[in-house]
């Protein structure tokens, strides 16, 4: 079964719009949950442009299933974490300037920041992921440097399947799928889990679970989005009825 880790960070870039208590991102995982979630994800960015340190340390006391933390390489966040004990802790790139993650982590497999920190991450007992661009080369440097999972970064096919509707004879589509394919048939041959997230939409969703060992798939936007029209629970639960 393909678990939803449900990505609650823009309930708290409204709440920080006005820099007040609500909406609490607390409450909203723990609705989240009643809808079915199998686990909550949040990005604990260096700006603290949303999360907070106060949600990450309530949510790791309060979410019931899997909590996943993303965060940078080279950040004062990897302290955190590692006080915080996070069931997973996704390694993604962060940059002030971007409105959200543009694109997957470079990863080499000499990159010896990275694989201290995953080392660290992992001596916590963290399993630690890496969001990364679906390639097989990255998957395999991503296999070196320690990394027991990896998100495939899927926001060119997002774009891709918007552009066309998900048009089986679109080239530019069909381009991202193969590439999704490739990457996810590599992290079977590497052994490492397999997770994808970005851009990942109700009218999208179904034509990702074809990808082979696909595990997890982490949704914020969407999710959130439709919440405000209809509440947390049944957005979530709608979700998971399309996986």
């Amino acid at each position: 079964m393909i678990h939803l880790g449900v990505n609650i960070d823009h309930v708290a870039t409204v709440r920080q719009a006005r820099r007040t208590i609500e909406p609490d991102p607390v409450a909203a995982a723990a609705l989240a949950e009643l809808g079915g979630a199998d686990g909550i994800t949040v990005h604990l960015r260096e700006d603290r442009r949303h999360i907070q340190d106060r949600d990450l340390r309530l949510l790791r006391e309060t979410v019931q299933g899997v909590l996943n933390l993303e965060l940078a390489v080279e950040s004062g966040v990897v302290d955190i974490a590692l006080a915080t004990k996070p069931q997973q802790a996704c390694i993604v790139p962060e940059r002030r300037q971007e409105v959200t993650t543009e694109g997957g982590l470079r990863v080499s497999a000499d990159d010896r920041a990275l694989r201290g920190t995953v080392d660290r991450l992992r001596a916590a007992g963290i399993l630690v992921s890496l969001f990364i661009e679906p390639d097989p080369a990255t998957v395999a440097a991503a296999q070196a440097v320690g990394a027991e999972a990896v998100e495939l970064h899927t926001g060119a096919w997002a774009e891709a399947w918007l552009a066309c509707r998900g048009r089986d004879d679109d080239a530019a589509l069909r381009r991202q799928v193969e590439r999704l394919e490739a990457a996810a048939h590599a992290a079977g041959e590497h052994g490492l889990r397999l997770h994808a997230g970005h851009g990942i939409t109700y009218r999208n969703v179904g034509d990702l679970l074809h990808l082979p060992l696909l595990r997890e798939l982490n949704i914020g936007h969407s999710i959130i989005s439709r919440a405000v029209l209809v509440g947390m629970e049944r957005a979530v639960r709608d979700m998971k009825d399309l996986i």
